[in-house]
């Protein structure tokens, strides 16, 4: 397994403005055509003087997008157009198909994300839903969501449940096909989903449980879990734990970003909010059965505010690697990518 001396990398800024705060890409979503990357994100003033997240609760944010035309070494930003939908009837299978998801809507771009149409709705399921952007596409009429719901039986701070729905008929009806995990005690949330065969799947998931001490303060645990699925989604099994992401520092963890690699292998990236802070990765030989040694590729940020990566694989082979970040020299919360490499196996 690869280790951090075989790393190289090279850090770029996508999005580092005076006086803002630029968060959480993981929450907005990333597409790629080849070496076009496009991402979005969330900005708004910037605020440390709250103790928790850095962004201003007084003035208004808003999403944006920022694209690279050359593997992420170069970036440009963009508004978000969106226009209404003029069908119900969405080809997911065309070539500069890109899809969004937030709560419980979904937009789509047939143009690589320059205009997007919607909203559409998701599924309803018991409770609100709490879902961002990961899916599938099978063919131009069928596509797996893997998303999450309120759950008020999950034991930690924020309650959610990630499942799975598909569609099979272009988007004029969205099934809910089965919860990804089985704990219902355990915050299951953001899943990261590559296929591995026509009947295989796998998914990392952001997961927390908090437990109550004899003090009557709680442990707040936070880790990254691979499930799979080896019926295409219609039922699903735990596989293995992947990595922690705060080391117990009670800092709600950060959401995992998993690729399938042209060489057989998958990879996880994620956030590391306690101390050093950084951005993290690890990689499976076995499709996420078991996981090799940690790789820092930073480890130098000012503090836990940081993470919610998107990872996405060059026609070189390089990783891209997005994420929000903060560091002494440049402490506002910004957009940073990492092209990075490790030795081959």
């Amino acid at each position: 397994m690869a280790n951090s001396t075989q790393l190289s990398a090279q850090h770029q800024f996508v999005y580092k403005e005076p006086g803002r705060f630029a968060g959480w890409p993981a929450n907005g979503g990333i597409w790629h055509w080849e070496d076009e990357i496009l991402v979005q994100f969330q900005i708004g003033a910037h605020d440390d003087s709250g103790g928790g997240h850095a962004i201003s609760r007084e003035e208004p944010s808003r999403q944006i997008l920022a694209r690279s035309l050359d593997g992420g070494e170069t970036w440009a930003h963009e508004e978000i157009e969106v226009r209404p939908s003029e069908s119900t009837s969405i080809d997911f299978a065309h070539p500069d198909f890109a899809m969004q998801c937030n709560g419980s809507r979904f937009r789509i771009s047939y143009d690589r994300g320059k205009t997007w149409i919607g909203d559409y709705d998701l599924p309803e399921v018991r409770n609100k839903l709490t879902s961002r952007t990961d899916y599938l596409v099978n063919s131009t009429d069928d596509c797996h969501f893997f998303l999450s719901a309120k759950e008020e039986r999950v034991q930690a701070g924020i309650q959610d449940r990630a499942f799975c729905a598909r569609t099979t008929n272009g988007g004029e009806s969205i099934e809910f096909v089965n919860w990804i995990t089985d704990n219902i005690e355990v915050r299951s949330v953001m899943p990261s989903t590559v296929r591995i065969s026509e009947t295989h799947l796998v998914t990392a998931l952001r997961r927390r449980h908090d437990t109550k001490q004899d003090d009557g303060t709680r442990l707040s645990k936070n880790w990254i879990e691979i499930c799979h699925s080896t019926d295409n989604g219609t039922t699903w099994a735990f596989l293995s734990k992947a990595a922690d992401t705060d080391g117990g520092a009670g800092r709600n963890g950060n959401p995992p970003s998993m690729v399938r690699l042209k060489d057989g292998r998958l990879c996880v990236t994620y956030g590391y909010r306690s101390t050093p802070y950084g951005i993290r990765a690890k990689f499976s030989e076995d499709n996420g059965k078991s996981w090799g040694n940690e790789i820092r590729l930073r480890d130098d940020a000012r503090n836990w505010d940081l993470g919610y990566t998107r990872t996405i694989q060059r026609s070189d082979g390089k990783l891209v690697t997005l994420y929000y970040y903060t560091t002494a020299a440049n402490p506002e919360q910004h957009i940073a990518a990492t092209i990075w490499t490790v030795d081959a196996k």
